[in-house]
């Protein structure tokens, strides 16, 4: 019994220590990057995927990379599950109306079901992640972000059009006045805030394993149930969001995410590793995310929001997923 309290306890401080590390990390390599002279968009861009989804991505790397597999591959789904299901459902139910843009649905929603849509038939069809299924994904973010980056200056574009050439010239003063310069500190910073991931994701990846093999559970399954603690920073980003009206960082947060976890978390895990993916996952697990996903876009397509009754809709199906897997296919 020690034992187990011991390693909740830690499985608890190796969660606040990677939620920690990561916002470090995200904030100090923002500031390199600036310094750097990388443009601002695609640090917008990658910056936000990144920053709430480094957790699963972590997690889901060392699982893989030291021999539970399962575990990662479930850390992963499970994640894309509960971001839609459980946090967007629950923050649809306390905002009571989140509102969303054609635009945002046909790119970031429609981008989220391809990527669910290609990982579950690839899984049907080979029954791993391979080096060459992870190249795929990988290239897929990489065509999904130069999309947003496209857009984001085409916007920019448009918005300098409407400026007079006096504003123009102003804000290039400004601009050039705030050029951040690159310093030592920030460097020692991002290092610490990624070498605090690290050792954060071990810990967590070590005390799932343990605590896992004690309740006689699989791998997989505990996978699905840690990610009720990486996905922390989208529960607050998006709840928080929701709340003030930020609507579009709101969806856009939970979509962006489940992009990155799929493409990135499991894309580049596979580059190193062939990923053996258990069937319960395959027949299970990775067609319930599918499913969840088109369901969202069903429901934000009747009137481009997201009411409380869909909230609760979301909620539901949820619950249903994890009731069906924690008491009749464990």
């Amino acid at each position: 019994m020690l034992e187990v309290v011991i390693l909740i306890v830690a499985l608890i401080i190796s969660l606040i220590i990677v939620i920690k590390s990561a916002d470090v990390f995200v904030d100090n390599i923002v500031e390199i990057g600036l310094a750097l002279g990388i443009s601002e968009i695609i640090l917008g861009v990658t910056a936000s995927a990144v920053g709430t989804s480094l957790p699963e991505f972590g997690s889901a790397m060392i699982a893989i990379l030291t021999g539970t597999p399962d575990m990662g591959v479930g850390v992963a789904i499970g994640a894309n599950i509960w971001n839609i299901g459980g946090i967007l459902g629950i923050s649809a139910i306390f905002a009571g109306l989140i509102t969303t843009q054609g635009e945002e649905l046909r790119r970031d929603g429609v981008m989220a079901f391809l990527t669910a849509l290609v990982l579950t038939v690839s899984l049907f069809l080979f029954g791993n992640i391979s080096f060459v299924l992870g190249i795929i994904l990988i290239i897929m973010y990489g065509v999904y972000i130069w999309i947003l980056i496209r857009a984001q200056k085409n916007n920019k574009n448009k918005e300098i059009e409407c400026c007079d050439i006096s504003e123009e010239t102003s804000q290039e003063g400004k601009s050039q006045d705030s050029k951040k310069s690159l310093n030592t500190k920030t460097i020692i910073f991002a290092v610490l805030g990624l070498v605090g991931l690290a050792i954060g994701c071990r810990a967590i990846v070590y005390c799932t394993v343990e605590l896992s093999t004690m309740a006689n559970i699989s791998e997989g399954l505990a996978g699905i149930l840690l990610a009720f603690g990486t996905t922390t920073p989208e529960f607050f980003t998006v709840l928080s969001s929701a709340k003030k009206g930020l609507n579009s960082l709101a969806i856009g947060t939970v979509f962006g995410s489940n992009i990155f976890n799929i493409l990135i978390g499991l894309g580049i895990p596979a580059l190193f590793v062939n990923i053996p993916v258990e069937p319960i996952t395959t027949y299970f697990d990775a067609p319930v995310m599918v499913l969840i996903t088109l369901l969202l876009l069903l429901l934000i397509k009747r009137g481009m929001k997201l009411s409380r009754v869909e909230g609760v809709i979301l909620v539901l199906a949820y619950v249903i997923y994890m009731f069906t897997r924690l008491f009749f296919i464990m």
